[in-house]
């Protein structure tokens, strides 16, 4: 009798997957229901890091004009939001494919302290918005010489 190891987590990339498939034969999706989530509901990818000068949020959003994106601060909460329209109508029925969404978008974050919204610089670049979140004052390092007697 041969030994074979045992993998506990050999197949655990596709069990979200698995879980997916299960609830959609369970509760299928109306034609309409689906169609808003495809045209409707979408969040861009974001990427939030931190460097000397603040933090740095970084939001993909291909295909979206400059002009259909939006950056507010209210109550140290920073809101991203616009849309994305479908370049040309195709009828659905000629589609292989669709997993580009369109529509609108809107993602929020809650920011550490309060901080001044004409501070804030966003820029706009090959389809990436790029946010700087200045830190304050208070939170900046500062050199302190120290003199040796």
């Amino acid at each position: 009798m041969s030994v074979i190891r045992w993998e506990p987590f050999k197949n655990i990339s596709t069990l979200q997957e698995r879980i997916n498939r299960l609830f959609e034969d369970a509760f299928p999706r109306s034609a309409g229901e689906e169609e808003d989530l495809s045209v409707c509901a979408w969040r861009p990818l974001v990427d939030i890091y931190e460097t000397d000068e603040g933090v740095v949020i970084q939001v993909d959003l291909p295909g979206v004009k400059k002009e259909d994106v939006s950056v507010e601060v209210k109550n140290s909460l920073l809101t991203i939001q616009g849309h994305r329209n479908i370049d040309a109508p195709v009828d659905e029925e000629r589609y292989y494919r669709r997993e580009r969404n369109c529509g609108t978008f809107q993602r929020s974050f809650t920011l550490r302290s309060a901080v001044a919204p004409e501070s804030i610089k966003a820029s706009f670049k090959n389809g990436v918005l790029t946010v700087l979140v200045p830190k304050p004052e208070e939170e900046k390092p500062k050199k302190i010489s120290v003199s040796i007697d």
